[in-house]
């Protein structure tokens, strides 16, 4: 049973205008995020870089200018040591000496944990010293180690008038701690991402704004197919720029230009044609009167005439009544087409509607019926009656027996109520290939079969007066795989059935 629907446009969360934006932001993202990380390395590089040379070059300079004398004096080296830590460079310093066993400092501690090994080694065997930065405990540390030398002048061979770096043992360290410096980089963290977040956002505006230029081709797109689907097919889109997307509207309106004349040229010709063929029946129904008259009389007289004569009368009278049948469905179909036809409902009772097609065709003995008593329904009865008796009548031709007739009522499931009548026999069924084809005008099933007792238009004609109704036909092979079943539906147009 068949129940129009409405198709309702589902909405993707990840449609083409997110992805546009999403691809938009991410590039801005990356882009943004690139600099950020350049510009920290940079800044960063320059923050330490800076207290670091100033650090290395203030200690050395004071380790220079160090006096003391050999063998030290703890006190003299102690109160040197404060003075060095004071003069510290850019911030005070931890300074620590080692001579010897002996570790002084200017801090409470004579030896400080965040000297490394390797420092030590290097600036006990490093006349020009070295630094490391440290981290310990969280904090970081920038760390020199600068032995104290004297300069001995040479008097004789090859280093005569050069000054040569002795050292004496002893070796100074300082501790900067650079909380500071960390402080300022960290700030620059923050300010990096402070700095991106704005950034994407102000970026998702743009971003909106091109996926909106991009999309509105596509939208428009869209309603014009959907507007040609519909059958309007004058539709055109308007073409803006020469990008892609213009040469995708040019291609669209140069089909649909195309699509439009070859079904303007289609329509033409079905218009031709379908006059031709009305035109025809009508101009042929007036001449095969008289033909039919003749023949009537012809057969009447046929027995007095010789066996050759009688048989070509006889035929004549045949072919000449399949003529009237064919001229009749053509005028038939023609109203169809033309959309001429109209219903005339009356409310009937259906099960005596299709005992008196039966019986007005003497079919009554050769077709089984189950046909319940009070269900009326609102139809055009001459219509029903050529739509029960085209299906019976392809039924007793085509099929093999026993036909049969059953008349039901359905509810469909928005409530309508449906009148339902099946027609099926017992013959060999209907071929795959053959049932997308069964209503189809003129189609033979069978190739071999040239000529038929039909005219080739009466399932045609039943299927335009089921639509004409708003109900359906279907064609099926039987549950057991013998035999046609044809189904009829339609709307009862009265109130609730009785069975």
């Amino acid at each position: 049973m068949r129940h129009d629907g409405t198709t309702r446009e589902r909405r993707r969360p990840f449609g083409l205008r997110t992805r546009l934006v999403l691809a938009f932001l991410l590039v801005a993202a990356v882009g943004a995020g690139t600099t950020a990380a350049l510009t920290f390395r940079e800044a960063r590089n320059a923050v330490l870089g800076t207290a670091q040379d100033t650090a290395v070059a203030s200690f050395r300079a004071q380790v220079r200018e160090l006096d003391v004398l050999l063998p030290v004096s703890r006190p003299d080296l102690e109160f040197a040591l404060r003075g060095i830590a004071r003069n510290g460079r850019p911030h005070p310093w931890y300074v620590y000496a080692e001579y010897g066993s002996v570790r002084l400092s200017s801090a409470t501690s004579p030896t400080s944990t965040v000297i490394t090994p390797e420092l030590r080694r290097r600036a006990h065997s490093d006349p020009h010293g070295s630094f490391q930065r440290v981290v310990k405990d969280g904090v970081p540390y920038l760390t020199i180690g600068m032995p104290v030398v004297f300069e001995a002048g040479e008097n004789t061979g090859e280093n005569a008038g050069r000054n040569r770096v002795v050292p004496t043992g002893l070796v100074l360290f300082a501790v900067m701690p650079m909380s500071e410096e960390q402080a300022n980089v960290e700030a620059l963290v923050v300010a990096a991402r402070d700095g991106a977040l704005p950034g994407l956002a102000v970026a998702l505006v743009p971003a909106l704004i091109a996926a909106r230029s991009v999309l509105r081709p596509v939208r428009e797109l869209r309603k014009a197919a959907r507007s040609m689907g519909s059958g309007r097919l004058d539709t055109r889109i308007e073409v803006r720029g020469s990008d892609e997307l213009a040469d995708l509207a040019r291609t669209f309106n140069e089909s649909a230009g195309g699509l439009e004349r070859s079904v303007n040229e289609l329509r033409q010709a079905e218009a031709r044609a379908r006059r031709f063929a009305s035109d025809v029946s009508h101009e042929l129904r007036t001449p095969l009167a008289g033909m039919l008259a003749v023949t009537e009389i012809l057969d009447e007289g046929a027995d007095r005439l010789d066996s050759d004569t009688a048989r070509a009368v006889r035929l004549i009278s045949t072919e000449t009544g399949k003529l009237a049948v064919l001229v009749e469905d053509l005028m038939e179909i023609s109203r169809f087409d033309a959309r001429a036809a109209e219903l005339n409902t009356d409310e009937v009772d259906a099960a005596e509607t299709i005992r008196k097609t039966l019986a007005h065709r003497r079919w009554t003995d050769r077709v089984s019926v189950d046909l319940p008593e009070g269900i009326r329904a609102r139809l055009d009865p001459r219509r029903f009656d050529i739509v029960v008796a085209n299906l019976v009548g392809n039924a007793l031709r085509h099929g093999g027996g026993p036909v049969s007739v059953r008349l039901r009522t359905a509810a469909g499931a928005d409530g309508t109520a449906w009148l339902v009548t099946e027609v099926a026999d017992r013959g060999p069924g209907i071929r795959p290939e053959v049932l997308p084809h069964i209503f189809d005008r003129f189609y033979k099933a069978d190739a071999a079969r040239t000529r038929s007792a039909g005219s080739g238009l009466g399932l045609a004609i039943t299927l335009e007066n089921v639509r004409l109704h708003g109900g359906t036909v279907r064609a099926a092979n039987g549950p057991d795989g013998t035999g046609a079943v044809f189904t009829v539906e339609m709307p009862l147009g009265t109130g609730e059935a009785t069975a």
